[in-house]
């Protein structure tokens, strides 16, 4: 677990130094030496809060292992006593989340597959401070972007 938590704190730092390469509605492929991504920043950001951090999703794989995970990143502390709910057209996923962050119980697969079939995806989350928040993206390119984490990573 602590490797699991150190891993993903080395991502969410390399990530807010190159947040400014994934373009909104698109998403990108980036290679490191022990994991590899695919991220998106929301089309649309909808919510009463007067500041947020930089908000995202991603897939990633954690030295070459088959095993993809899905990360959605809120930009403010998330109320972690609720789910994050993750819709993908017309299906639901609830995510749990600590601190910023939020992930599926084992449910990655489904996830992605949802995700390559789907057309849009909007995550809903409340902040610690009870803020519920919306954030839409675009599933376009994610097939592709997913093809190649698959393949050259």
């Amino acid at each position: 677990m602590r490797k699991f938590i150190f891993l993903i704190f080395t991502i969410n730092t390399f990530l807010s130094w190159n947040l400014h390469a994934i373009e909104k509605g698109k998403w990108t492929f980036f290679l490191e030496n022990n994991y590899c991504y695919i991220g998106s920043v929301p089309i649309k950001e909808e919510g009463n809060y007067t500041q947020r951090g930089d908000t995202y999703a991603i897939v990633y794989r954690i030295n070459k292992s088959p095993e993809k995970i899905v990360q959605i990143t809120a930009g403010y502390n998330y109320d972690e006593s609720k789910p994050v709910i993750v819709k993908i057209d017309q299906k639901s996923f609830k995510f749990f989340s600590k601190e910023d962050s939020a992930w599926t119980k084992d449910e990655d697969k489904k996830v992605i597959l949802s995700m390559q079939r789907g057309i849009k995806m909007i995550v809903e989350g409340y902040s610690f401070k009870g803020t519920l928040t919306t954030d839409t993206y675009t599933l376009k390119g994610f097939t592709s972007a997913f093809n190649k984490l698959s393949k050259d990573c």
